[in-house]
């Protein structure tokens, strides 16, 4: 075959197959191929949803909205979104954001407070200790943990905390900000309680020293986990001798608090997101106190825990209450839902919102008198 002849063929050969790729490739875009294809559900791969409170799995991320906030918040992620934004702009907006997330997304409750706690730290920082400064914005949400956080960097870098602690509060003196003195002496004490007593025992009350040791026990059961000073120092040999250690151990004053703060220990140390069923074992354990008289206060505890931990299925948390044998824990258990629920929300209603969401007329009962309710819905 002539070399010419030969070039030609091939040239048509090559142009022949050339259009047969052309006819087999897709070049369709890949948006238009996306809408032809079932829809997964959002949340996890293959369809799962994610449940509320869990994260994704390993590797994945959540899918995000349309404000391109994940699906669901976990505390690394809502503590990294509002520390970039105080970072950005000032505290306020925040506090305020994270109010908004919450009443949006109740099962964030269950961290917002710690994180609360670390924007209150970081503030003093970017304010220089200015105290006044720092606490001039918003600061109620999450039970008020920015201000507990604030008071703790303030005491925790006093050269005279012992003094400090008096001043920081005054002249109003008011209960969230003493709260927030009991969780600086800890931090102050390095979490030694006897030490972190004695700075309470500083207040010249019993009204202020109370308030004092609530936020010195919710600190010591319920620390800032990632901060290795403010870790739990609560001794194994100890806790198998008295499982609600060291409460009776603890003068008259300051037993309450310790009993009450107790079970967010016990629930934490039995993985409550993934174990419903210790709520009502809480209970059992609380039974721990008859001894010492400290039955009431943990069953209180253990109702305030309950609920925070389950805001959005308020009920659910109302039947925990009612697996005890006991009518006296029962009680006690239901007020401590009540406590919890008008903390967190403030408004006049809140109490008598809850209580019509229980189903249980015992539970529903003591939830009406707890909050000075009429003994029937209206």
């Amino acid at each position: 075959m002539q070399p010419r002849v030969f070039a030609i063929l091939t040239a048509l050969l090559l142009g022949v197959l050339g259009l047969g790729s052309v006819a087999v490739t897709d070049w369709s875009p890949a948006a238009a191929n996306a809408a032809t294809a079932p829809a997964a559900t959002a949340g996890t791969p293959g369809g799962t949803a994610a449940a509320p409170g869990t994260a994704a799995p390993a590797g994945t991320p959540a899918s995000a909205t349309p404000t391109g906030d994940p699906a669901v918040w976990t505390r690394s992620t809502l503590r990294n979104k509002l520390m970039a934004e105080m970072d950005a702009t000032d505290p306020g907006v925040a506090l305020a954001d994270l109010d908004k997330i919450t009443k949006e997304k109740p099962y964030t409750v269950r961290f917002c407070h710690p994180i609360a706690h670390e924007l209150g730290h970081a503030a003093v920082k970017r304010f220089n200790a200015d105290f006044q400064k720092v606490i001039s914005f918003p600061h109620e949400t999450c039970a008020a943990g920015y201000l507990h956080g604030a008071v703790e960097e303030m005491l925790n870098a006093s050269s005279q905390p012992e003094v400090d602690l008096l001043k920081l509060c005054a002249p109003k003196n008011s209960g969230p900000c003493i709260h927030g003195v009991g969780h600086g002496t800890m931090f102050v004490a390095k979490q030694d309680v006897a030490k972190a007593r004695d700075l309470c025992n500083k207040f010249p009350t019993d009204q202020n020293k109370i308030r004092c040791s609530e936020g010195l026990f919710m600190q010591l059961f319920g620390p800032d986990e990632e901060d290795e000073k403010a870790k739990a120092n609560l001794p194994a040999d100890k806790l198998a001798q008295d499982p609600l250690y060291p409460c009776k151990d603890q003068p008259a004053l300051f037993q309450s608090a310790c009993f009450f703060y107790a079970p967010t220990f016990y629930l934490s140390s039995h993985d409550y997101p993934n174990h419903p069923e210790v709520y009502a074992d809480a209970l059992k354990w609380c039974l721990n106190g008859k001894a010492s008289g400290g039955v009431t206060d943990c069953s209180r505890g253990v109702g305030s825990r309950t609920m925070k931990y389950n805001l959005d299925r308020e009920d659910w948390a109302a039947q925990q209450c009612a697996t005890s044998a006991d009518a006296g824990q029962r009680k006690a258990c239901t007020e401590g839902l009540v406590s919890y629920y008008t903390v967190n929300y403030t408004d006049g209603g809140a109490a008598g919102r809850l209580c019509g969401k229980i189903t249980n007329k015992e539970i529903q009962g003591y939830c009406r008198s707890s909050a000075g309710l009429s003994g029937s819905l209206d």
